[in-house]
Parts: structure tokens; sequence; C-alpha cells
């Protein structure tokens, strides 16, 4: 089945042809490391994991790369700011970052290369560009002569007019044209620099991008460029007219936008108070898994809206995935036997086709929890189980939800999925019940209903629901887990 995909730049679905079949080249915007890492960073990072994580389900050769903008204005305001060296403060913030990457269970890309590590190359970059008639030098660094690029506009759809009277103008009267943008800036004094022909200064923004993915994925037209829909301009706009006016060859054959974070309907901002950091997040909530959850729930080219009430549908979420591993426990062997079962290939079947449909995540859940719910009706089927169960982690790994962190549940529950991520764990009272106090209290409520004493064994069930233990009830006895 041919997977298709919105391509932001003709503005519909197309089938998805690599370059070079079956590898595929994908770049993507990182972060600029001037602060913590935020959930609007984490729907970035997450969504374009998930895509990756699928093409090479399909059988896809993936070679992923993602930046990492070291040096900005924002970085050396920030420095200023804080009265720091700017290099301590990126050094801090990449090493969040690849905390932040950790705790989501999001690998790292094939190269997650720094700006300031390959700025040689941005210069030669800039010394074409200036040779082919495309660039210009001012006193105040080189700037992209925009109207010289007959294409650009093509990414945003919109006239020069109209990119010009929204333009983030850049101060310096020597530009041809309000609209030229900088490839190289001359640094003040105080100011991190390097040597370029032109002075001592630091690369634009926009030029990293289109230097470093010809750099690092070794190829002039990229199978896909993605980000979010607020770089589609000026920055991706102005990397297509750069890398274009250099190689004269398409810069991106598809280009993939995520929508962008609210919270509770604003906008994100501290001045707002909220902000919420990826590791706020996991302090709050224990599970960056809920934060997953909670993006897969709406298509990625859709905003999306960061509400309690969402997150707490996650949380229902990944405890009826919990739940189900409780019951199957240990002994339902994952495997796939010679019985092919019509219900769980229809399940793969909705999955794929949704996933092959510009990544539907909404439908492509719903159709795990539709499995879910299959399974928990077919319980005692030894060989069912065993063939849904396959099923059910091979598609939690698709959607990287198969780890699932379980450390400060019993030892005696038993799931079948485990995690290194991350737990924090608070000082609350119900992460100091131990495995056999509550072993006891099991045993008590049973002697209880065996001895038709509902009063106490509703009172034993409440008692250990208040301390965050969910009891339950199935055939072969009673089992027990942890609220979220």
């Amino acid at each position: 089945m041919p997977i298709y995909v919105y391509n932001s730049l003709t503005r519909k679905k197309e089938e998805f042809i690599p370059l070079t079949p079956p590898n595929v080249n994908i770049y993507t915007c990182g972060v600029t490391v001037y602060d913590e890492s935020h959930i609007g960073h984490a729907r970035s990072l997450y969504v374009f994991e998930v895509i990756r994580r699928y093409l090479e389900y399909r059988g896809f050769k993936v070679k992923f790369v993602r930046n990492i903008t070291d040096i900005d204005d924002k970085i050396i305001n920030r420095a200023k700011e804080l009265k720091k060296n700017w290099k301590g403060l990126i050094k801090e913030y990449i090493d969040r970052y690849y905390q932040d990457l950790e705790a989501l269970g999001i690998r790292k890309g094939d190269a997650e290369p720094r700006a300031t590590e390959n700025i040689p190359d941005m210069v030669k970059y800039i010394e074409a560009l200036i040779d082919k008639g495309y660039a210009y030098v001012t006193n105040k660094g080189v700037y992209f002569s925009v109207r010289k690029f007959n294409g650009y506009g093509k990414l945003s759809g919109q006239s020069i007019e109209q990119m010009q009277s929204g333009a983030r103008i850049e101060p310096d009267e020597e530009k041809n044209d309000p609209l030229d943008f900088a490839l190289w800036k001359l640094s003040q004094p105080d100011e991190p620099s390097w040597d370029s022909p032109w002075g001592k200064g630091r690369p634009g923004w926009h030029i990293e991008c289109s230097v470093m993915s010809e750099k690092f994925l070794k190829t002039q037209t990229l199978d896909i460029h993605a980000g979010g829909r607020d770089l589609i301009f000026p920055h991706h706009e102005n990397e297509i007219a750069q890398s274009e006016a250099l190689t004269g060859k398409p810069f991106a054959k598809y280009w993939i936008h995520h929508g962008l974070l609210t919270i509770n309907g604003q906008k994100m901002a501290k001045s707002l108070g909220n902000f919420v950091t990826i590791k706020d997040f996991i302090t709050k909530y224990n599970y960056p898994v809920i934060l997953k959850l909670f993006f897969l729930s709406t298509h990625y080219a859709h905003p999306i809206d960061y509400t309690e009430e969402k997150i707490e549908e996650a949380k229902q979420g990944l405890e009826r995935i919990l739940i189900l591993l409780g019951k199957i426990g240990k002994n339902h062997k994952s495997q796939v036997t010679s019985k092919k079962n019509q219900e769980l290939e229809e399940v793969k079947n909705n999955f794929l086709v949704a996933m092959d449909d510009d990544f539907n995540t909404p439908k492509a859940l719903a159709s795990i929890f539709e499995l879910i719910s299959i399974m928990n009706k077919n319980i005692d089927n030894l060989d069912f189980i065993s063939n849904a169960k396959y099923l059910l982690e091979q598609l939690l790994e698709v959607l990287g939800l198969r780890k699932i962190s379980v450390d400060v549940f019993p030892k005696t529950m038993p799931l079948t999925i485990s995690l290194k991520e991350p737990r924090v764990v608070t000082e609350d009272v119900t992460w100091q019940i131990i495995d056999e106090e509550i072993k006891k209290k099991i045993l008590e409520r049973e002697k209880a209903r065996k001895e038709k004493n509902f009063a106490l064994s509703d009172k034993i069930r409440k008692e250990l629901e208040e301390r965050g233990i969910i009891l339950e009830d199935t055939k072969d006895g009673t089992t027990w887990r942890r609220k979220l």
C-alpha cells in the first residue's frame, strides 16, 4: 500500500516516493538552546520520531538529521541577562535537552549537528552565493538578495508585497530590500565571533540548515524537510531561496509541518504563567507516555490545545493499556502462531490504513484501543492472546509507546512491557506502601468476602484506593496496580 503525505509545498496530499528508495533522508529543525525545552518542543520532537518509526516499519532505510542552534541573538541576550558565559549557557541547555529526549523515549538523530561546529562550511556557502550574485556585503554583514530568486514565496504562498508587510525588518540602512535576510552578521566587541572574509561575526539563522542538511545527509535535495508551521515563513522560505539559488535543484521534495500547541486556548508564554517545560510535565504527571498519548490524539498537522481534561483522557488511555497487560501476565508468550485471526488482521489493516493516510495517529491509536477491547473479550484464549500480544507490541513500538515506565509498580504486577524512562517519585504516602502490606490487605479482604462481610471488604478496597492502590477482581483472584 502506498503512503500519502500532505506536502506543504504543493498544498495537497501526494504519494510518498523518495528520490532513491528505499533510502529516505529527513532533516528537521531542532531546538535553539537558550532555555528549557517545553511541551511545544516535545510535540515537534515526538511527531517526527513517529514518522521516522513508521517509515522504518514500512521498510524504508531512514537517515534522520536534527540540528541544534547554539549561536543566535536569543542565546547572546539570555547569557547577558543571566550574566553567564554563552558557552556555559548552551552546554547547560544542551545537556537538559538530551535529558528530555531520554525521558520522552525519543531517539537521537543519526546526526545532531551544532551550528558552531560547522561555521567554516557556512562561510564557504556564503562565498558561493556572493560569487553567483545572490548575496552582497554591507557594513553590517552579508545579505541574501530576495528579489533575485524567482521562486521566493512558493512555500508560504505569499507575494513579495504580502511578505514585505509582515516581515521582521533587520536594521541595516545599506540593505537593498527590507526582505533581504542576513547570511552573516558582524559581531559587536562583546559578542561571540568567528573569522570570515567580511570580518568577525556569526552566521545568520537560516544558513545553518541549508549547510548542515546538505553536509550531513550528503544530498542537495532532501526527501523530507520537517518543522513547525511557525517556521514556514521566514525560516523555511529563506532556506529554499539560498539553497536553490546555489544548487539550482529543489531543496526538498516533501515539506511536512506540524500544527502549533496552545495552553487552554492561549499561546504558551512565561508572561502568561502557562509555560510548561518537559521537566514540569514529568514532575507533575510522572509518566512521559501520557504526553505522547495526548499528542497522538490529534493529527500532527492540526493545532493542539493542552488542557487538564485532555491529559486526564490520556491517563485513562494509559490505564487501559496497563490493566490489560496486568491481566495477561508473564505466562502469555508474545508470538505468532499458525492460526490466523480475522479480527487481528482487521486491526492491523486499520492501523496501516490510518498511518498511510498522512500519519493519521488518532485513527491509528483508535485501532490499538480496539485491539485492547478485543483482547479483553478473549482473555482466556491463550492461542489468540499470544498472537494479539505480538501485534499489540508491534503497534506500540511503531508509535514509540512500547516502553512504558513501570519501575514504581510492584514486582508482583505481571507487566510485560518494561522501560528505563525516568520516573519522578514524589513524597506522597502512596509510594511508601510496600508490597507485603498490600498483599496482607488483599488477603484480609478475600477472607472478609468469603465470610460475606462485604462492609469490611468494601472498606479495605476504599482504604487502598485512597492510598493510590486499585484492586481488580478476576476469576483467577485479585490483582492490583498503583493509580496513575
